[in-house]
């Protein structure tokens, strides 16, 4: 129970629902106790009574004796109803009250779990896969809520009933009360050893599920590789596999669970019968009455849900406490970066590297070494290199991805890990290598950085990343739809509404991170003309492997295995005759060839 500890605070937080919601199960068994004892006294007026009727059998009293009694069982009839009637009543307050509590607790969770992911650093998304982190803030959750639902509410319901109905037996007859919860334990023990192969097997269920889903998602997303490599009939024989698979072991569960039920009945039916028998007895003894037995019985099947809800509730809390575990190992993971909540301030734009070095942390992969340079505000500053030299990382540190491992980055003069991150990246228009989308209209997704969509500066942002007339050109224009990831259009148009996004927040400072190479030499020109414009006076980090891209930019660095080997303007760097004029040579000879 130490890792279901931490929900006590929200279980704290709602009190007044959970205090009313107890009061109403006691209340509610009060009522479902009561009709035990109205039955036992109509069935001894019954007992009782019916030699009476038969004394006077040929007389005249004998219909007024048949009135009085047949108006007696109705009134008991109309009192049972009323005591079911209003244990209804309060059964439905405490569903209002501990269910309702369980479901805010859940928002609750759910909320501060994804505002504890929004603080986690990106080398903490680099080690957990998507899914798993959905399933903790949906299955996991959603556990951890029946744990504290349905599972704090049977509780409580089983103990309360279970201390009045024994009370209520033994205040009877002791012995009568002893046979009938002797069948109980063995019940409670049949139901959590069936429950426990029921969970484990329902776990195994979910793990193939969850494969069988990944699998089709992973399918319908690659859907054009499929089909271009005409593994159609493959994909099939594979997708036939997995379910197979899942059927297996829900045929396997099938089989346990029609085996509970049975089972469960048999225990119960014994335990009828051992009470009808004993009390059978008791009765000729004299020491009970054929009320108090019927009294019993009742008492004995309002004793039956609570024992199997027992079984059930056990199992569905040691669910939650796995559950509640996992979610506790993220909550408890602590933020890498951190921002400092100083004051606001207006950036200048001036990047300084000074000796800065940088490992990965999960792969240990050291891409910078001693790396040192100055962005001054308005300049635009070019990175090229070969893949895997470091320029994205460069990428990665200043928009504080990363903490750096050796050396120091600051900010106009200021160290970025002084800088309040949400005033700093507000001022920052960055576009990632890989481009990402969303699943909403193309004008959401370029006014992504706005909190209201201003529509003449969306559709001059476009025009400024020359995306402006392929927008236009489809049939919704900036309302169309964009899909999963941006699969309706085409890389250059993916990267040209990236670019649009960044450009539109009108940023102090713009890093492009390689996201020119999907488009034509023409395009790329007037986008860098556009943005010659745009960024006069401020701060641009072009990284990219064309020389034709940077060419223009007032500072070059070289990048080679995380070390800047040159640095100047182009034409200083093609008089070195060093990497840049190879590259420069290279990519000359392979415009040339691409030609012929």
């Amino acid at each position: 129970m130490k890792d279901l500890a931490y929900l006590n605070k929200f279980l704290w937080k709602y009190r007044w629902h959970m205090l009313p919601g107890i009061l109403f199960v006691i209340i509610s068994n009060i009522f479902g106790v009561l009709p035990a004892q109205v039955i036992r006294i109509a069935f001894n007026l019954v007992t009782d009574n019916i030699g009476t009727y038969h004394l006077f059998n040929g007389f005249e009293r004998q219909g007024i004796i048949y009135n009085i009694f047949g108006s007696s069982l109705m009134l008991f009839g109309f009192l049972v109803l009323a005591l079911a009637l209003l244990r209804g009543m309060f059964l439905f307050f405490m569903r209002q009250t501990l269910i309702l509590m369980s479901r805010h607790i859940e928002f609750d969770l759910k909320n501060e779990i994804y505002a504890h992911y929004q603080l986690l650093s990106l080398a903490f998304y680099r080690r957990h896969n998507t899914g798993d982190l959905m399933n903790r803030v949906t299955e996991d959750v959603s556990r951890a809520r029946m744990y504290l639902g349905p599972g704090i509410m049977y509780t409580i319901n089983t103990v309360v009933l279970f201390v009045m109905v024994i009370y209520a037996m033994i205040s009877v007859n002791l012995r009568l009360a002893i046979f009938s919860i002797i069948p109980i334990p063995i019940l409670v023990t049949s139901i959590y050893y069936v429950n426990s192969i029921i969970n484990h097997r329902s776990e195994k269920i979910q793990q193939r599920l969850s494969s069988l889903s990944s699998f089709v998602q992973e399918n319908f997303s690659g859907i054009r590789v499929i089909r271009s490599y005409v593994r159609e009939g493959f994909v099939q024989d594979s997708f036939a596999a997995e379910s197979e698979g899942y059927k297996t072991q829900s045929m396997s569960l099938v089989q346990v669970q029609a085996l509970f039920y049975p089972l469960m009945l048999l225990l119960i039916g014994i335990s009828n019968i051992i009470i009808i028998y004993v009390g059978g007895v008791e009765v000729m003894k004299g020491n009970v009455t054929p009320g108090n037995v019927a009294e019993f019985v009742v008492y004995l099947n309002q004793l039956m849900f609570p024992v199997i809800s027992l079984g059930w509730v056990t199992s569905l809390i040691q669910r939650a406490a796995a559950s509640q575990k996992r979610i506790n190992e993220f909550l408890h993971t602590k933020p890498e970066i951190v921002s400092v909540n100083n004051y606001y301030r207006k950036l200048k734009g001036q990047i300084v590297f000074d000796n800065v070095s940088f490992t990965y942390p999960d792969t240990g992969i050291q891409a910078l070494k001693n790396v040192s340079f100055t962005a001054e505000p308005g300049q635009m500053v070019a990175i090229i290199g070969r893949t895997g030299s470091g320029k994205s990382t460069i990428a990665n540190l200043i928009m504080r991805m990363y903490d750096t491992t050796g050396g120091g980055i600051s900010l106009d003069n200021v160290p970025l890990t002084l800088q309040n991150l949400e005033n700093y990246r507000s001022q920052i228009g960055f576009v990632p290598q890989e481009v990402f989308l969303f699943s909403d209209t193309i004008a959401n997704n370029i006014a992504f950085s706005a909190d209201v969509l201003d529509m003449p500066r969306v559709e001059q942002a476009a025009k400024d990343a020359a995306v402006y007339h392929n927008i236009i050109e489809f049939e919704k224009g900036f309302e169309t739809m964009i899909g999963e990831r941006g699969i309706t259009l085409s890389g250059g148009q993916k990267q040209r509404v990236s670019i649009a996004r960044a450009i539109v927040k009108q940023p102090q400072i713009l890093i492009f991170d390689d996201c020119l190479s999907a488009v034509d030499t023409r395009t790329e020109e007037e986008i860098l003309n556009n943005l010659g414009n745009i960024m006069h006076g401020k701060t641009s980090i072009i990284i990219a492997h064309r020389i034709s891209t940077i060419k223009n930019a007032d500072k070059i660095l070289v990048m080679d295995h995380g070390e800047i080997v040159e640095q100047g303007t182009h034409d200083s760097l093609m008089e070195l005759k060093g990497n840049y004029f190879e590259l420069y040579e290279k990519q000359l000879l392979e415009e040339a060839e691409s030609e012929q």
